[in-house]
């Protein structure tokens, strides 16, 4: 197994690049771990990986993942993830211990945050509803990332106009949430839901927005027409 992993990281260092390095720091306001891998390049490797390690079992791949995502490395974790999205068809409700793990343990910045939710956590959540209820528990959390992850990992749902009462449930809980990775994250997630419901997504944002911070009601209209973003920042 480490061999895998070896191989892997000796990938990345040799693709690894300064400008790139320096260049993906900016997006970011914490400091990163990062070879200076262009993403697309590090999902490429992890993808080619993928194809050794396809036959072994759920448990196993997941072992992997947690060595890529105890490294700390940005390409890694997107690595890992990938991985963990590519056994969706396997998921069962045992996995939502793990994934609720990864969020918690390794998340440390929006993108590897967003990496895990959209995707592996998002399509646990289309599989097994039920587990909404604990997205509504990380809302609680003192970790910002979890926080951002509980709206997050409905994006993709929302987009295709699912779970609206939850989509709802989950801003208020996050309404006047100061830190801004978290109005971004539930901002987000409403303008995703606008997509199919703009008028109950527009009255909410309405409704809300004299509390409601301007940077998470800016997300959540986004998409909507001039004249509905214009009566909706109206002060």
């Amino acid at each position: 197994m480490s061999k895998i992993i070896n191989a892997i990281r000796k990938e990345l260092k040799q693709n690894s690049d300064e400008k790139t390095k320096k260049t993906a720091q900016t997006f970011f306001k914490e400091k990163i771990k990062t070879y200076g891998v262009k993403t697309p390049l590090a999902i490429k490797i992890g993808k080619e990986s993928f194809k050794n390690i396809k036959d072994k079992t759920k448990a196993e791949i997941f072992a992997l993942c947690e060595e890529l995502l105890k490294s700390g490395y940005i390409e890694e974790a997107f690595i890992a993830y990938n991985w963990s999205y590519s056994l969706h068809k396997d998921y069962e409700p045992k996995d939502f211990k793990v994934f609720e793990k990864w969020v918690n343990k390794y998340a440390s910045n929006w993108a590897e945050c967003d990496s895990l939710c959209n995707h592996a956590i998002g399509t646990f959540i289309e599989t097994f509803p039920q587990y909404i209820k604990q997205l509504k528990v990380w809302t609680k959390s003192k970790n910002r990332w979890v926080k951002r992850a509980s709206a997050v990992t409905l994006i993709l749902p929302a987009r295709k106009g699912m779970f609206l009462e939850d989509v709802f449930a989950i801003a208020d809980s996050l309404l006047t949430d100061a830190d801004d990775m978290v109005q971004k994250g539930y901002g987000w997630l409403l303008k995703e839901a606008s997509r199919k419901h703009q008028k109950e997504v527009f009255d909410y944002a309405v409704k809300h927005k004299k509390i409601m911070p301007r940077t998470a009601l800016r997300y959540a209209i986004e998409k909507m027409p001039e004249n509905l973003r214009s009566k909706a920042m109206e002060r």
